[in-house]
């Protein structure tokens, strides 16, 4: 049950990616350039899916103690702004804007073959290795 429910809530995620055209990296980049031709259309998709997650967030998945299969819900850690989110951050923002697509419409943008999007997933694949097998252990070394 819980892997449907992951296969259906990625589909509903990568449809509406596709839908509201957030998968265009014309379209985003469009989005990102402020001082050039600006398209705000995506920030109107944006702001549409808050109004709609934030009521739904507030009255039926905060106030939960689990998830709706029975699962525990954790516990959200403190907000706290170090090196390691601030050069993320600035790190995924400068990827973005250079080539117009983040890591969900990346995948989603497979299905069309086209081998630029197969070096960008292959790309983001090998910088996820780098971090899980080579960063993060000397990190967590280091807070130890």
């Amino acid at each position: 049950m819980l892997l449907f429910v992951a296969l259906l809530s990625g589909t509903l995620f990568g449809l509406g990616l596709a839908v509201s055209g957030m998968v265009d990296p014309a379209r985003v980049t469009g989005f990102l350039d402020l001082a050039g031709a600006w398209d705000p259309s995506l920030g109107f998709v944006m702001g549409g899916a808050l109004a709609v997650f934030l009521p739904g967030y507030l009255l039926l998945v905060r106030p939960r103690r689990q998830s709706l299969l029975g699962a525990p819900l954790p516990q959200v850690p403190l907000a706290r702004i170090d090196a390691r989110l601030l050069g993320g951050s600035a790190l995924f923002g400068v990827g973005w804007g250079m080539v117009g697509i983040c890591p969900g419409p990346g995948i989603s943008l497979l299905a069309s073959g086209q081998p630029l999007i197969v070096l960008f997933v292959a790309a983001m694949g090998a910088g996820l290795l780098l971090v899980d097998r080579l960063l993060l252990p000397r990190w967590l070394a280091l807070r130890a």
